[in-house]
C-alpha cells in the first residue's frame, strides 16, 4: 500500500524523546504499516486515545494525522475482515476532514472511496450512493484536483454497482452505455465498464422487462470485458470476476461443464495476484460451493463452504460445520455461506437447516442495526424474504409429519418479522427515542424530500444545491448512526396468544398472507387456532389475481365485461380460499404483494349470471372487513375513541382550474353540518395550515387530489399551495383517531412486497395515524361524494370506523337514486379501512352499565324475597287446612 501522508523521519534518537503530538502520531503509523496485525492495530487504537485525552488544543496539522491514522486503521481492518471496525474509521476520518476545513491529503483516494465501497458491501446503498456522488461532485469543482480523469472513472463505475445493488438497473445500464460510448476510455478502463454492464444486463433479465435480450447482451458484455482485460496485467481481479459472472450465468442455465471451465479460469486468475483479500478470496469459495450445489454434488459444497468458514470466522471449528453465534458479524460473504448451508442440511436434516437460516437472519440484524436510510433498511429486508419463504416450507412440511402447533406457529413468527419491519420499528423506536435522535430523524427526513423534489426537476435540477444537501446529510447521518449505535435492537418474538385474545375480543378472524417467490402462504387465525395453507403463485394465480385488478385501471373494464367480472372475481375467491360459515362476521385482512392492490371486498363468493350489481354475491355481504400492515400493528392498535369526534377538513376544491372538484363542496358541506370542527377551504387549504392545525381535531379529512407515482417519481398528494411528497408527512406527529384520504391512489405506491406500497396512507402511517381509509385507484368524483357522506352519517351514529365503511358500500348499492352503471364496484370498492376494529367505551358508558347492573342485582334481590314469601305463605296454608 502506498503511503497515505508526507512524513519527514527524524533521524536523531534524542529527537525522538521531543517529538510533538503529530510526530508521535506519524510514527505509530509507520510501526504499524511495516509490520500490520491485529495487535499493531490496538496499538494505534492507543495512540489515538492518548491523543484525545490529552487536553492541550488540537492543531490542523495534529487532526490531518489522525485523519491518516483512522485512513491507515480502516484499509487494515477491511483487510482482516473487520468491515464494519473499517466503516467507522472512515467515516471518523470523514468527518474531522470535512469539520476542520483540513487540506492537502488526497481524502478521495484513502477515504472516500473506499467507505463509499464498503457501505456498498454492507448494503447501505443511499450512503455509498451519497458519498460516491459527493467525491464525484468535488472532483468536478476542484481545480487541478489530482488523477481527475482517474477518479471520474471511479466514481462512475461505484455508482454504477451501487444503482445495480439497489434495483435501479436502468440507472445503471443508461450511465455504463453513456460512458462507453461517450468518453475516451483505456482497454482497462472498458474492460472493467463492461464488466459491470454485463452485470446489470444479467440482473436485469431476471428481475425486469424493460431490455430485450438481456441475457445475450450480458453474455456478450462479459466477452467483450475478458477480450480487453486479457493483456493488463494489473486487472487480474476484474479479469477474474468477468469469468465468475460467465460460470455464474451458465450455472443458472445448468451448462455445467462451461460453468466448471470458466470457474477454474477465474480461479487460477484470482490465485495470482500477490495478496487477495481473505473476503473475496471467501466469496470465490462461496460460488463454487454454489455451483457444486446446483451440480447435486452437497458433500463437495459442504467443503467449500468450511473453506469460507474458515477464512471469515477466527477460531473455527469444523467438526460442529456451523459456528457459533458469538463468533458471526456484519458479512453478506457469510449470509450467503449459511444460507447454502442449510440448503445442504434441508436434503436430509431439515432442522439442522433451521438453526443455519436462524444463524442468517442473526447476521442480516446486525446489518439492519447499522443502517440509518430507509430505502436500504428496505432492500436489507427485502434479502430474508427468500430465506424466510424456505424456513415456512420446511416449518409446513414438519407440522405435516409431527403434527406439532409449534411449527404453525414458528412459521408465522418469521412471517411477522419482515411485514412492514420499518414501518414498525419506526413506530416502536421513535416512542424510545431522546429529544436528539427525534430531531436529528426529523433534520434527516427533511433532506431526504429536499433532495428527492430537486432531483424531480430533471435536467434542470441544481447539481451544486443537490450535493450541499448530500454534504449536510452526511453529517446529519453520522451524528445519528453514532447515537443509534449504542441502543442495538434485535426483533421481540411476537405475542401470538395476545392476538388470539384479540381476535376473540373483537370478534373477528384474521387472514394473513406471505407472498413468496414461488409460493403464496397464508396462515388463518380464529378460535385460537391456527392453519397454513398455500397456493403455487408461478404459473396462474399471479395472472389470475392481476387479471381481477385489471379490472379497476377505468370506469369502463367492469361494465363492457360484466360476466367475466363475475367469473374472474369468483376465480380470485376461490383460489385465495378465504374463510366461509365462521361464528365471527369481522373480518381482518393483512395483505402481502399484489394483494395490497385487491378489493377483497369486491370479490364474488358465487358466480351468477344477473347484470344487476347490486344483487350480486360480494365478499361484502358475508363480513365486515378490516386491513392492517402486520399483525403486530394490529395487536398494538388502540380502541377508537367513543368521545366526540371533531373533525379538520381540507377542501382545496381547485375551483376555475382543471384540477377542479366540483362534488368536493357536496362532501364539505355534509360533514360540516354534522360535525364539529375547522374547514379549510381553497387558499386556506395549504400545507402550513394543515400542519398547524393537525394535532387539534379527532378525525383528518382531505378532499384533494393525490398520485401514486411510478418507479423513479414518489407518491404524493396536492394541497391548494403545494404537492407533498409521502415521505414528507413523515414528520407530522400527529395521532388522530382517523385519517380519511378522499383521494386518488392513496394507497398505492412503488410496491415491495416485504414493506407494502409507498404511498400517501404510508406517510400518514409513519407520521402516527393509526386508523386511515384510503383509495386503491382513481375514484369518481362524484359516487365519493355520496359514498362519503353514509361513511360520515354512520360515524355520527357512532357505528365503529370498519363497519361504517362496510355498512357506506352496502347503502351505496342499495341506493335507488344511483344508476346500475355506478353501482358496479368500480365505483363503491376503491376505498379500503386499516386499523382498529376495536370501540372504546366511554366513562359515561361505564358509570351507566355499573348503575344498570346495581339497580338488576337490587331488583333481583326483592324479587327472591318476595318469591320466598309467597312460598312460605302457601306452604302455611296447606299445613293449615291439614290439621
Amino acid at each position: 500500500m502506498k503511503k497515505q501522508y508526507c512524513y519527514i523521519f527524524y533521524f536523531s534518537t534524542l529527537i525522538l524523546f521531543s517529538q510533538n503530538q503529530e510526530d508521535k502520531i506519524y510514527n505509530a503509523i509507520d510501526v504499524f504499516v511495516a509490520h500490520p496485525s491485529a495487535k499493531a492495530l490496538q496499538n494505534l487504537t492507543n495512540t489515538e486515545v492518548a491523543f484525545w485525552k490529552n487536553s492541550k488544543p488540537k492543531t490542523n496539522d495534529e487532526l490531518l494525522a489522525i485523519v491518516v491514522l483512522n485512513c491507515n486503521k480502516a484499509y487494515y481492518e477491511n483487510q482482516f475482515g473487520q468491515t464494519q471496525k473499517a466503516i467507522s474509521s472512515y467515516e471518523k476520518a470523514w468527518q474531522i476532514y470535512q469539520k476542520k476545513k483540513l487540506s492537502n491529503y488526497d481524502i478521495i483516494e484513502y477515504c472516500l472511496k473506499p467507505l463509499g465501497n464498503l457501505y456498498t458491501v454492507l448494503g447501505d446503498y443511499d450512503s455509498a450512493e451519497n458519498t460516491i456522488k459527493q467525491y464525484f461532485f468535488i472532483v468536478n469543482t476542484a481545480k487541478n484536483y489530482p488523477d481527475a480523469q482517474k477518479q471520474k472513472f471511479a466514481a462512475i463505475l461505484n455508482l454504477s454497482n451501487v444503482y445495480q445493488s439497489s434495483g435501479k438497473i436502468s440507472l445503471a445500464i443508461e450511465l455504463l452505455e453513456n460512458t462507453l460510448k461517450t468518453e475516451n476510455l483505456s482497454n482497462s478502463q472498458k474492460g472493467i465498464l463492461l464488466n459491470n454492464l454485463g452485470n446489470s444486463y444479467w440482473v436485469n433479465s431476471k428481475q425486469f422487462v424493460f431490455i430485450k435480450n438481456s441475457p445475450d447482451n450480458a453474455e456478450k458484455a462479459f466477452l467483450s470485458s475478458i477480450k480487453y482485460l486479457k493483456n493488463e496485467k494489473d486487472q487480474l481481479e476484474t479479469l477474474s470476476n468477468s469469468y465468475r459472472n460467465l460460470a455464474s450465468m451458465n450455472r443458472q442455465w445448468q451448462r455445467f461443464e462451461i460453468a466448471k471451465s470458466y470457474m477454474e479460469k477465474a480461479e487460477k486468475l484470482f490465485l495470482e495476484m500477490p495478496k487477495p483479500q481473505p473476503r473475496k478470496l471467501a466469496k470465490l469459495y462461496y460460488e463454487k460451493a454454489l455451483l457444486l450445489f446446483d451440480e447435486r454434488k452437497a458433500e463437495e459444497s459442504q467443503k467449500q463452504i468450511t473453506s469460507v468458514f474458515k477464512i471469515l470466522i477466527p477460531n473455527y471449528n469444523s467438526k460442529n460445520i456451523l459456528p457459533n453465534q458469538n463468533q458471526l458479524y456484519a458479512e453478506t460473504v457469510l449470509i450467503d455461506a449459511l444460507d447454502l448451508q442449510a440448503e445442504i442440511f434441508q436434503i436430509k436434516q431439515p432442522k439442522k437447516a433451521l438453526q443455519a437460516f436462524e444463524l442468517s437472519f442473526y447476521i442480516e440484524d446486525l446489518l439492519m442495526n447499522s443502517l440509518v436510510y430507509e430505502n436500504s433498511k428496505i432492500i436489507s429486508q427485502l434479502r430474508s424474504r427468500n430465506r424466510t419463504e424456505k424456513c415456512i416450507t420446511i416449518y409446513d412440511q414438519l407440522y405435516q409429519k409431527e403434527n406439532k402447533i409449534q411449527y404453525l406457529e414458528n412459521a408465522f413468527q418469521l412471517s411477522e418479522k419482515t411485514k412492514s419491519g420499518i414501518l414498525k420499528s419506526y413506530r416502536s423506536n421513535i416512542k424510545n427515542a431522546s429529544a436528539e435522535e427525534k430531531q436529528l430523524l426529523q433534520q434527516l427526513q427533511n433532506l431526504n424530500n429536499a433532495i428527492s423534489k430537486e432531483q424531480q426537476k430533471g435536467d434542470s435540477a441544481d447539481i451544486s444545491k443537490i450535493n450541499q444537501i448530500i454534504k449536510k446529510q452526511n453529517e446529519l447521518m453520522l451524528s445519528l448512526k453514532k447515537i443509534q449505535s449504542e441502543n442495538v435492537n434485535f426483533s421481540e418474538q411476537f405475542d401470538l396468544k395476545a392476538l388470539f385474545s384479540k381476535l376473540e375480543k373483537d370478534k373477528a378472524v384474521m387472514v394473513y398472507y406471505f407472498m413468496g417467490s414461488e409460493i403464496l402462504y397464508y396462515f388463518t387465525l380464529q378460535n385460537k387456532q391456527i392453519t397454513l395453507n398455500h397456493i403455487y403463485i408461478t404459473d396462474t394465480a399471479i395472472p389470475t389475481i392481476a387479471t381481477f385488478i385489471d379490472y379497476f385501471n377505468n370506469s369502463t373494464n367492469i361494465i363492457n365485461n360484466i360476466s367475466r367480472y363475475n367469473h374472474s372475481g369468483n376465480s380470485v375467491y376461490t383460489m385465495l380460499k378465504l374463510p366461509q360459515n365462521t361464528i365471527y362476521k369481522n373480518l381482518i385482512l393483512v395483505p402481502d404483494g399484489i394483494l395490497n392492490f385487491l378489493p377483497f371486498e369486491a370479490l364474488i363468493t358465487k358466480e351468477s349470471k344477473t347484470t344487476n350489481f347490486a344483487k350480486m354475491h360480494y365478499l361484502l355481504n358475508d363480513f365486515k372487513i378490516g386491513y392492517n400492515t402486520s399483525a403486530s400493528i394490529y395487536l398494538n392498535s388502540k380502541p377508537v375513541s367513543n368521545s366526540d369526534k371533531t373533525v379538520l377538513g381540507v377542501f382545496p376544491v381547485f375551483e376555475k382550474t382543471a384540477y377542479e372538484l366540483s362534488y368536493s363542496k357536496k362532501e364539505l358541506e355534509f360533514i360540516r353540518s354534522n360535525f364539529k370542527g375547522k374547514y379549510l377551504e381553497n387558499a386556506e387549504a395549504s400545507f402550513a395550515n394543515f400542519k398547524k392545525n393537525a394535532n387539534q381535531y379527532s378525525i383528518l379529512h382531505l378532499s384533494t387530489h393525490a398520485s401514486s407515482g411510478d418507479i423513479e417519481t414518489p407518491a404524493s398528494i396536492k394541497f391548494y399551495d403545494q404537492e407533498i411528497l409521502y415521505s414528507e408527512l413523515y414528520n407530522l406527529n400527529i395521532t388522530p383517531d382517523l385519517v380519511v384520504l378522499s383521494a386518488c391512489e392513496t394507497g398505492i405506491g412503488k410496491l415491495y412486497k416485504a414493506e407494502g406500497a409507498m404511498s400517501v396512507a404510508r406517510g400518514f402511517q409513519f407520521a402516527g395515524a393509526q386508523n386511515l381509509l384510503f383509495s386503491l385507484w382513481k375514484v369518481n368524483d362524484y359516487t365519493t361524494s355520496v359514498f362519503m357522506a353514509d361513511f360520515y352519517k354512520n360515524i355520527r351514529n357512532d357505528v365503529p370506523y370498519f363497519e361504517a365503511n362496510t355498512s357506506a358500500k352496502i347503502a351505496f348499492l342499495n341506493d335507488k337514486t344511483i344508476s346500475n352503471a355506478k353501482k358496479s364496484p368500480y365505483y363503491w370498492s376503491s376505498f379500503v379501512y386499516y386499523g382498529s376494529i376495536s370501540s372504546q367505551e366511554n366513562s359515561t358508558n361505564y358509570i351507566f352499565y355499573i348503575i344498570s347492573l346495581l339497580a338488576l342485582i337490587g331488583l333481583f334481590l326483592i324479587f327472591n324475597q318476595y318469591r320466598k314469601w309467597k312460598i312460605f305463605t302457601k306452604f302455611s296454608k296447606k299445613r293449615n287446612t291439614k290439621k
